[in-house]
């Protein structure tokens, strides 16, 4: 399918010249770009510019990082929240015609803000599509059409609403726009059962940056393969998803429990989660309790799709040393089992997920892949330097099962066979807090002394945690060469094939910001 608006077939709207005219304190910019959308009958409502009272709250209500919200940081001149998809187009065709750059922003989780901040070009407006987020639950054929302002959390909902025996294997984190996060990859428990998310996707509809709406018919399998996997912001405006749903259990079974860091039984971790029945995945919250003794401990936690006796023999069998008991397990849902996953009590109502709430602490996240043991000695290094920062958390998330049988090339996302499991780093800090370069010093410090245990040649980065400090894209100017710095490092060998679907659908560079994929020859 596809289509394309005229805006010759449209009036201009008489109230928007009004508010382009009247308002001498509106940038050229604003102007221009209200009064071509108001040939496509863009309704005043959707549109806020900083002279707007309600402008500061729309921009900080999907910020999911507050230090991008904060007065130094760059603003956009405009923010637009269209209603459907023809307005889409419209923001794609008037930004392109007007030479107006423009980021793109679902549910605002990127941790460096790439989504509604630009710090290497301005000015810039930034397209909201959190009021795109309905959701069709087809039970029959297992798949559901999911746009892509909704969030993880309305999508389990409403998949729960239809069917016990039904899931999805994207993120824990239910304020995650579906959006973003399936065009970087999109992991979450069911990750060693089903894959990613980007791996069980059927269908998408997208607009190029001709202002189409294509269907994957229509855009072609290698741009259905950029897609999935390849980042955000470099190919389109994704509209929605149609996904698989996929088979779980009435019941499934979970743990945690926490223990004061013991280093060999961390190492042993390391030796089996990846080799574990693939109906279980486990992962460790690596933080410092709050006590003046500043003690690291670990908690391990446990997603098993079954019942807890089969459960207590897995573990048993593969991993006796962590000494759980029957008591150890509850039995709950699946949908259930992912509050746990979010930290939150397992008795919580399920309503928790709807909730659009934003942060109060900002922070600093880093990734890793881990391909063998690190050694006890190391840990111990861990341990001294985690009790040293204020607010600190390392998530080790354990891979194998399907993760190793799907080829690096089927997707963008390459980081699977031989990755025993993945390092999430984080440093949080509250509002107002003084010693924010001490925090961006100790996550730097500490992600340059991981370099020799985790992956090498390259060192393997997850793009749904985008890491400016991997290098910075300037102004839409840079190479395949300099891209390639960080581009190896999310994409490993798939990174080629993506400049070569960019420069087949949007040579001019249109679809940018800090670390999109370049054309292969920049025709700007």
């Amino acid at each position: 399918m596809s289509s394309i608006i005229s805006p010759s077939m449209y009036i201009l709207s008489i109230l928007f010249l009004l508010l382009a005219l009247q308002t001498t304190s509106s940038s050229p910019i604003q102007q221009t770009l209200i009064q071509c959308l108001s040939q496509h009958s863009i309704p005043s409502s959707t549109i806020y510019t900083p002279n707007n009272s309600s402008f500061s709250s729309v921009l900080v209500s999907r910020a999911q990082n507050p230090r991008f919200a904060e007065p130094a940081v760059p603003k956009p001149e405009l923010i637009f929240t269209p209603l459907s998809e023809s307005h889409v187009q419209a923001a794609v065709i008037c930004s392109k015609e007007l030479g107006i750059h423009m980021r793109v922003r679902s549910g605002g989780h990127d941790f460096d803000g790439v989504s509604y901040v630009s710090i290497i070009e301005s000015p810039f407006i930034v397209l909201d599509l959190t009021n795109l987020r309905s959701i069709s639950v087809n039970i029959n054929d297992d798949s559901a059409w999911v746009q892509v302002g909704a969030t993880l959390g309305e999508l389990y909902y409403r998949i729960a609403e239809k069917s016990k025996v039904h899931g999805f294997p994207a993120g824990i984190c239910p304020t995650v726009g579906v959006g973003g996060h399936i065009t970087g990859g999109g992991y979450g428990i069911l990750l060693r059962k089903y894959g990613l998310a980007a791996d069980n996707v059927i269908d998408a509809h997208i607009v190029d940056v001709n202002g189409r709406v294509l269907d994957r018919a229509a855009m072609g399998e290698d741009l259905f393969w950029a897609i999935r996997g390849g980042g955000g912001g470099s190919f389109g405006v994704i509209l929605s998803w149609k996904i698989k749903l996929v088979a779980v259990p009435e019941t499934v079974t979970v743990f945690s429990v926490t223990k004061t860091l013991d280093t060999k039984l961390l190492y042993r971790w390391q030796q089996v989660a990846d080799k574990l029945d693939e109906n279980l995945l486990t992962r460790v919250l690596m933080r410092v309790t709050n006590t003046s003794e500043r003690i690291v401990t670990t908690t391990y936690d446990g997603y098993f799709l079954g019942g807890a006796d089969r459960l207590v023999q897995v573990m048993q069998e593969s991993f006796p040393e962590l000494g759980l008991t029957r008591k150890d397990y509850t039995e709950t849902s699946w949908i259930q089992s992912n509050l746990l996953a979010y930290t939150v009590p397992l008795n919580t109502s399920l309503e928790f997920v709807l909730l659009r709430n934003t942060p109060s602490t900002s922070f600093e996240g880093k990734a890793d892949f881990v391909r063998e043991p690190i050694p006890e000695f190391a840990l111990e290094e861990l341990r001294k330097r985690i009790s040293e920062e204020d607010d600190p958390l390392i998530v080790w998330t354990a891979y194998g099962g399907m993760m190793n049988r799907i080829p690096e090339y089927e997707t963008p996302f390459p980081h699977r066979k031989g990755t025993m499991y993945k390092f999430h780093y984080f440093t949080n800090w509250p509002k107002g807090d003084k010693n924010v370069a001490k925090h961006m010093s100790w996550i730097r410090s500490l992600y340059n002394y991981m370099t020799p245990y985790v992956s090498k040649f390259p060192r393997g980065a997850y793009v749904n945690y985008r890491d400016l400090d991997l290098g910075i894209n300037k102004k839409g100017n840079t190479s395949v060469i300099q891209a390639s710095v960080w581009g190896v490092k999310y994409f490993k060998g798939n990174f080629q094939r993506l400049v070569k679907v960019k420069t087949e659908v949007d040579p001019e560079n249109f679809f940018r910001h800090e670390q999109s994929i370049p054309p292969l020859v920049l025709k700007r």
